[in-house]
């Protein structure tokens, strides 16, 4: 059975050394985070640190694959600061990661997108331990946005 890793959180992502980073409006007409009944369903999130974009291009191309890595974690500490914002503040109503989907933008012969995913899949079990384990895909796409990557997520909440 599953521990309740969510109390934990902002406990272990400050032992990580890890910041949420600023949260940006969303770029197009979405919500960030939708909740229905006990799912959060998030919206794909980019690189992004504040008005900063340091992951810009095509993985395999103009990014090594230890720097798509790097940008889908910075994707996943946007995706928990939305999820913070969307539930008041308090991380501790988070179950577990269900579900994450990793867009990689990738050069035409790139074939490492689920490396590339592991990135952010191993932060989030780093941070939630087993409660971070997630069904997920991960595939390359064109965009979005000359962003690296783009990353959504589903979580059940309390």
């Amino acid at each position: 059975m599953l521990q309740n890793a969510s109390s934990r959180i902002e406990l272990r992502l400050a032992e990580l050394g890890l910041v949420l980073p600023e949260i940006n409006p969303p770029f197009a007409s979405f919500q960030p985070v939708v909740i229905v009944e006990r799912l959060a369903f998030v919206a794909g999130q980019p690189p992004v640190q504040g008005d900063s974009k340091p992951f810009m291009g095509r993985v395999g191309a103009d990014l090594t694959l230890e720097q798509g890595q790097a940008a889908t974690r910075l994707s996943g500490l946007n995706i928990l600061a939305q999820l913070r914002l969307a539930l008041e503040g308090d991380l501790d109503r988070v179950v577990r990661c269900v579900k994450l989907g990793v867009f990689v933008n990738s050069a035409p012969d790139f074939q490492a997108q689920p490396q590339v995913a592991n990135g952010v899949s191993d932060m989030m079990m780093e941070i939630m331990g087993d409660a971070g384990r997630h069904a997920r895909f991960a595939v390359g796409t064109i965009g979005p946005m000359g962003f690296a990557c783009s990353v959504e997520a589903v979580f059940q909440v309390n």
